[in-house]
């Protein structure tokens, strides 16, 4: 059957067979994964192979085993099996190195040499970069490369520990490590393995990091004392001079002459500059111009390299302070580049000028200079954008505040308006027949002029002028005349805005509220609307348009 080709058709199971298991070929050796070679075939079948046939009988000559002439030799017991995970672990080899960092646009270093240590964890073959952090480095520091296998080229191996010794480069995902020593448990496992290590290299200084550590560095100074301050405490305590002094500013813009108080403190030769106030002077109550310390005669003096921003200068930077000798009245001094000028000193200082220093003259000095001339307050002319009256608040205060009303004005002639019938004087022919109403506000003088609507005028009806104060044609603009009441008469000419309306009627309220008031309105202007209320009465006179009584 075997004979037969492996066909459809020609190849027969046995029905009897079970068992298909297949021998294992896999095992360990040493720690290490080996494959072995099958005893049998799947079932336990015999494999062809492995058989001896008739046909090749050198095998039982050439092939004798030596058990059948020397007899079974005896083996000793196998060893314990350790894998490698368990033989090294928390075995780590340590290898110091360094790498050099390249700096852009500094002008103090073009490199940096940065030292890491670089760390080989033998029961997996991993590596790890760990950089020591540095304090105020100012640069991330810590693991640079985690544990992990390393590639080692493009072929796909990885580093090893046989590829690493001392003096020289590895390169680790394209940066370049320059291995200098190692540890005493790596130089053993290297002898142990018979790797011979190479010399033991230095690292190379990096000058920026030396000079940030000479810069880090306790700077200690010893300053030689020639006066016993103990003995300065004793006797000044609370003994203060007190100088009374101007600072002149006049010559700047808004510049005026100040007056301060100089107390100088014998105690610790420190000066306090206080502000004198006076009622009302519009500035703020603070009370220091210069608060209590220790004041040089020029603070520009100092080596640029001071830290001034956040250090306080010391007799190490200044040695020429201020000292009582350089007071007196009369003397100019500078403080923070302003120019004060002593013009007198209360009684103890001039006792003290006097016993320690042979000072003598003590006269004040007049400082009450020449008054200045008050700025006379010119109102500019108006513009002619909005009202007057607004537009003036904006020239007497900062904040404009609204005008002020007369508000008895307002309580007594609420809601009372004057009502006049108009017409458009114009040349053009189309206006002739338009019909205005001029309402009059007796509350706050203003108008307002509205034009019925008439239907195919041509002309768009509605309001024509909003509520606002008119002025009288040919005022000027900075002293305007407004209109008022007695300017609205039968037959008078009212100018709007370059319109001149000619009033032609007036409701009956006008007509009472000009009788009441004879003394604003002539008797003949009564008269006339009298007569054009007469005639609308009995029908002979022309209707006046649209103009209705809607005051009590």
């Amino acid at each position: 059957m075997d004979e037969l080709p492996f066909l459809p058709g020609n190849s027969f199971k046995d029905p009897m067979k079970t068992n298909f298991h297949r021998s294992q070929t896999l095992g360990y050796r040493d720690g290490y994964a080996a494959p072995a070679t099958p005893a049998s075939g799947i079932g336990r079948d015999p494999l062809v192979t492995d058989q001896v046939t008739s046909e090749d009988p050198e095998n039982f000559i050439t092939k004798i085993p030596a058990e059948l002439t020397y007899g079974r030799k005896t083996k000793s017991p196998p060893s314990d099996f350790v894998p490698a995970h368990l033989a090294f672990d928390k075995k780590v080899l340590k290898f110091n190195a360094y790498f050099v960092q390249t700096v852009d646009e500094s002008p103090d270093e073009a490199t940096r040499t940065r030292s890491v240590n670089i760390y080989y964890y033998l029961e997996d073959n991993s590596i790890c970069v760990v950089e020591p952090k540095v304090p105020n480095s100012g640069m991330p520091q810590g693991k640079l490369i985690k544990r992990q296998h390393l590639p080692k080229n493009n072929s796909g191996s990885f580093w090893h520990w046989k590829d690493l010794n001392l003096g020289i480069t590895v390169t680790f995902f394209g940066k370049a490590f320059r291995v200098v020593d190692c540890d005493m448990f790596t130089r053993e496992f290297m002898a142990s393995e018979g790797i011979e290590l190479n010399e033991t290299e230095t690292i190379p200084t990096d000058p920026y990091t030396e000079r940030r550590k000479q810069k880090a560095a306790v700077r200690s100074s010893t300053t030689p004392s020639t006066f016993d301050k103990t003995r300065q405490f004793l006797e000044m305590d609370r003994k203060v001079l007190r100088f009374f002094c101007v600072w002149d500013d006049r010559e700047s813009m808004f510049g005026e002459m100040r007056p301060y108080i100089l107390q100088y403190y014998l105690v610790d030769d420190t000066i306090e500059v206080r502000e004198q106030h006076s009622p009302n002077d519009g500035r703020d109550p603070f009370p220091l111009m210069l608060r209590r310390q220790k004041l040089p005669k020029d603070r520009s003096n100092v080596g640029s390299t001071f830290p001034a921003i956040c250090l306080e200068m010391s007799d190490d930077e200044i040695t020429d302070w201020y000292t009582p000798r350089d007071f007196a009245v009369g003397k100019t001094i500078v403080i923070l580049s302003r120019r004060f000028l002593i013009y007198d000193c209360d009684c103890f200082t001039q006792d003290f000028l006097r016993k320690n220093f042979g000072l003598t003259d003590f006269t004040p000095i007049d400082i009450a200079g020449k008054q200045s001339e008050k700025i006379k307050q010119e109102v500019p002319p108006y513009n002619g954008f909005g009202s007057m009256d607004d537009s003036l608040q904006s020239c007497l205060s900062l904040i404009p505040q609204p005008p002020k009303k007369d508000f008895m004005k307002m309580l007594e002639n609420d809601n009372k308006v004057l009502r006049f019938a108009a017409t458009l004087d114009s040349v053009r022919a189309e206006d002739k027949n338009r019909r205005f109403i001029i309402s009059y506000r007796l509350a706050d003088d203003m108008m307002t002029i509205y034009e019925p609507l008439v239907r195919n005028s041509g002309v768009m009806g509605g309001k024509f002028l909003q509520r606002t104060r008119v002025c009288k044609p040919g005022c000027p603009l900075d002293q305007p005349v407004f209109y008022e009441p007695q300017d609205f008469y039968i037959g008078a000419v009212v100018e709007v805005f370059r319109h001149r309306f000619s009033i032609t009627d007036a409701d009956e309220y006008v007509l009472k509220y000009m009788q009441q008031r004879p003394d604003l309105f002539p008797e003949s202007h009564v008269r006339a609307l009298q007569e054009k209320h007469l005639r609308k009465a009995d029908g002979s006179g022309e209707e006046a348009a649209g103009v209705t009584r809607t005051q009590p």
